[in-house]
């Protein structure tokens, strides 16, 4: 009941009752207003997390590649120098006179006649040196192609360099020949072969103009 003279509102903010309602519906607004909070943070996180992910993603992608052609790039490496091993042990001559023995060889399965044959060396690249063979190869048509034949297919390493019609006669051809093989520096150095002459300024011009006319 209420005391004569006593406002009704005083009554309720002196009660109990007013306060703990008032106070259950500040925290009902707190709860509210954190769980919206909480519910916006959660979207922003989720998406920049998402984003992030797709960045990162974006990146392992491209990385990966970039990095394709180096996976199994050490086994290539070996089986490339397995390969250049095999070449060296395979084509390479083990001496000067492997080489004179070889093209003997060549020359009497084929049926031509060599003459005025002469062998230099080069300067030493890298762990080979190369060996010039100057020489002239005189015989029939069908005997010369032969012997060029036999020189390219060679389990030897040749390279012809030159060669060039010297004279003809019947059928009898003469040309001039220069070929190339290698050997490894230290064999090279044993063999005590001459240097290999440089090209004089008057050559290089005439293989320049040779190269022109063609």
């Amino acid at each position: 009941m209420t005391t004569p003279g006593t406002s009704p509102w005083r009554e309720r903010l002196a009660s109990p009752i007013t306060w703990y309602t008032a106070a259950a519906a500040v925290l009902l607004l707190l709860a509210i207003g954190l769980s919206v909070r909480l519910v916006l943070d959660w979207s922003f996180t989720r998406g920049r997390f998402a984003s992030t992910l797709s960045g990162k993603q974006t990146e392992l992608r491209a990385l990966q590649f970039e990095t394709a052609p180096l996976r199994g790039l050490d086994k290539q490496v070996e089986h490339a120098r397995a390969q250049m091993r095999d070449f060296y042990q395979d084509r390479i001559p083990s001496s000067y006179s492997s080489i004179s023995t070889r093209i003997g060889a060549l020359q009497v399965a084929s049926g031509v006649r060599l003459s005025r044959v002469q062998y230099t060396q080069g300067a030493p690249v890298s762990d080979l040196t190369e060996i010039t063979m100057d020489a002239g190869i005189s015989g029939d048509y069908p005997a010369i192609m032969r012997f060029i034949n036999s020189l390219e297919r060679d389990r030897t390493f040749f390279v012809i360099r030159a060669m060039s019609l010297t004279g003809q006669q019947g059928g009898q051809v003469s040309l001039r020949l220069r070929l190339s093989t290698w050997l490894r520096a230290a064999d090279a150095a044993a063999s005590g072969l001459p240097a290999t002459p440089e090209k004089s300024p008057s050559q290089a011009a005439g293989q320049s103009s040779a190269k022109e006319s063609e």
